[in-house]
């Protein structure tokens, strides 16, 4: 049996004192997980509680794509994740106080406590703040992708998530035309939960799979188990290594169920019950939890530690954000980035 990890993971590009197994990188991934299911499950009831502004969208049952998506990237690589990316979010450097401090509208959130509760993002770091209309982050990715190229670095990986919904866009299939032409080093990931908010499937794409979408933009199409965690683990860091070494741009589509409504405010009553019922309605925690304690890698007491570590790192966030001061509109100087003296330190060149 491996060892029990005390300490949070770490990301994959980080010395690491013990051996990138998969079995370890399984549980790094796994307790990522863990931590934004736990995060997310704190902020809604929050929510509830009237203690977060504007809305909550929970990424249950999406965890598991989410997290192998941010696992596979690097330091220097470009990340722009959506509203079910929490988990992605987390494995690529996110902070859980970014995270609280953004819900719960601190300044010394990286938004200070303004553009909403989903809108945040470091530039500087490679993740990138979340555009509403969902297909619009492909070209923001694709541009920045060919920026790089057009000043000769390359060896990066740009990557973004979106939902079944945001293959009907304009962006999504413009963005995709020009990373192709262009071969990018590109990765979309789609979360199919079968839903656009309610809209089902059947009346978004009249194509047989999302996938064969990739066939007519020249690009690599890849479909995964969005239910399971080794198999995510495995597609998406294939997807990665052939975009990063110069295979153009991927496609991956990862079959699901979202496991809530598009956001708290919904019950998700629209919801076929025979799809909750077949394998797209499985938990990728659940059975994330049961592949670690079947294959012999930790027992229940070591699941159980790391989830009480989980939770206390989610109520140290929540208390110490509670605890800081919201915007003052007397004081603030904040203002767009774009505006040049007040570019906040974020890297331009």
């Amino acid at each position: 049996m491996l060892p029990a990890i005390a300490a949070p993971p770490q990301r994959l590009d980080q010395p690491d004192p013990l051996d990138h197994s998969f079995a370890q990188t399984y549980i790094r991934a796994y307790r990522w997980m863990l931590l934004a299911r736990l995060t997310e499950e704190k902020l809604a009831n929050l929510y509830r509680g009237g203690k977060v502004q504007g809305g909550v969208f929970l990424g249950k049952g999406q965890e598991a794509v989410s997290v192998a998506v941010g696992i596979s990237l690097r330091r220097g690589d470009v990340f722009a994740p959506l509203i079910r990316d929490q988990a992605g979010r987390f494995a690529f450097g996110e902070s859980i106080l970014d995270c609280t401090r953004t819900y719960l509208g601190s300044r010394l959130g990286p938004m200070r406590g303004r553009d909403g509760n989903v809108h945040r993002g470091r530039p500087d770091e490679g993740m990138l703040p979340m555009i509403s209309h969902l297909g619009a982050m492909i070209p923001v990715v694709a541009g920045t992708l060919l920026a790089r190229k057009f000043r000769g670095q390359f060896g990066t990986v740009g990557a973004t998530c979106i939902g079944d919904g945001g293959t009907s866009t304009g962006a999504f299939h413009e963005a995709l035309n020009l990373a192709a032409v262009e071969r990018l080093p590109l990765v979309v990931v789609v979360a199919n939960n079968q839903y656009a908010y309610s809209t089902p499937n059947d009346r978004q794409f009249a194509c047989r799979d999302l996938v064969d979408k990739a066939v007519g933009y020249g690009i690599e199409g890849h479909s995964v188990d969005g239910t399971s965690l080794a198999d995510c683990l495995e597609v998406l860091g294939r997807a990665v290594d052939q975009a990063r070494g110069g295979g153009g741009p991927q496609l991956v589509v990862a079959s699901l169920l979202r496991l809530v409504g598009h956001g708290e405010h919904d019950d998700a009553s629209y919801i076929d019950p025979a799809l909750r019922n077949s394998s797209l309605g499985l938990d990728c925690l659940t059975l994330a939890e049961q592949h670690i304690v079947d294959s012999d890698w930790a027992d229940g007491a070591a699941l159980a530690a790391w989830k009480e570590d989980a939770q206390q790192q989610v109520e140290e966030a929540v208390a110490t954000t509670t605890r800081e001061p919201a915007p003052d509109p007397n004081e603030e100087d904040w203002c767009a980035l774009a505006s040049r003296h007040l570019r906040d330190g974020f890297v331009t060149e």
